[in-house]
């Protein structure tokens, strides 16, 4: 079973008329103004699906700054995953700057979405404010023993959008305060995973904490994988595409190049998300 961790989801609205949320939507505006940043909705992403030979996807939407949208995005998000239960597991997306935040997490997760992501601070990365308002929502996750999709980024190197000025410190002290949480930390985590090889301290403080390939081909050299393997261990990768970003096979043709067994590949490419999701 291959499962995709990670893929966005526009409910039609947004999808033809983008352009009407660049004003008040900053952040937004700066991933999708392009019209090269594809918008899909939920029949686009399973022709991928099918073309790709993925049978289930995490899907998810944005964290926008308007609570009312943030609310009909996710109901966008449960109607899909309700009518294809089969295929798409569900997370509910929100701002945690928002005051609706929590009520809406809790709204998501009654809904029987599959926990809380992928949630981004575009602008301030993790300071102080936003662990503090991180903390009733995977509060809530924890109790329910449900993931939270974390949005990270390497602190080095070549600037893109949706890059924020987050750094390994402000990372590694968001899963010191949340320790017993199920935490997925998108695009591999900023590389915080090489720190795995520090003899104290930080191997305890991964023990729940999960990395996910989204962009790896725009990002690292393959050899991440084995790297990865080694420093983290096998079940701790989980494969995501970032679709529409890019397609799965591009995963899967890099996986194949780089040398890995056709067991670390089954894992990677859906063992691992459907042990941590249970299904």
């Amino acid at each position: 079973m291959i499962v995709d961790f990670h893929t966005h989801l526009f409910p039609k609205a947004i999808r033809e008329n983008r352009e009407a949320y660049f004003l008040a939507e900053p952040a937004f505006r700066h991933l999708y103004e392009s019209t090269k940043s594809k918008l899909v909705g939920a029949k686009e992403l399973l022709n991928a699906m099918d073309e790709n030979q993925v049978d289930k996807s995490v899907v998810f939407g944005f964290p926008w700054i308007n609570s009312d949208i943030i609310k009909k995005h996710n109901d966008y998000i449960i109607e899909v995953v309700e009518k294809y239960s089969d295929r798409l597991i569900g997370l509910g997306c929100l701002n945690p700057a928002s005051r609706d935040a929590a009520a809406e997490a809790l709204r998501c997760l009654d809904a029987k979405l599959c926990g809380i992501g992928e949630l981004a601070f575009y602008q301030s990365g993790f300071d102080k404010t936003a662990l503090d308002q991180l903390a009733p929502i995977m509060n809530m996750c924890h109790e329910r023993d449900l993931p939270v999709l974390i949005h990270t980024n390497e602190p080095v190197g070549h600037t893109y959008p949706g890059k924020t000025p987050i750094t390994l410190n402000q990372i590694y002290q968001l899963i010191k305060k949340f320790p017993e949480n199920k935490i997925v930390l998108a695009h591999w985590g900023g590389g915080l995973f090489f720190f795995n090889l520090i003899k104290r301290e930080v191997k305890e403080s991964l023990k729940n904490v999960f990395f996910d390939t989204a962009a790896s081909p725009f990002l690292y050299d393959p050899e991440i994988y084995s790297v990865a393997i080694k420093l983290i261990g096998l079940e701790k990768i989980l494969f995501g595409s970032d679709y529409p970003l890019l397609p799965p096979k591009r995963y899967f043709k890099e996986m194949a190049e780089t040398g890995l067994s056709d067991n670390q590949i089954t894992n990677i490419c859906g063992l691992n998300a459907a042990r941590l999701l249970g299904v």
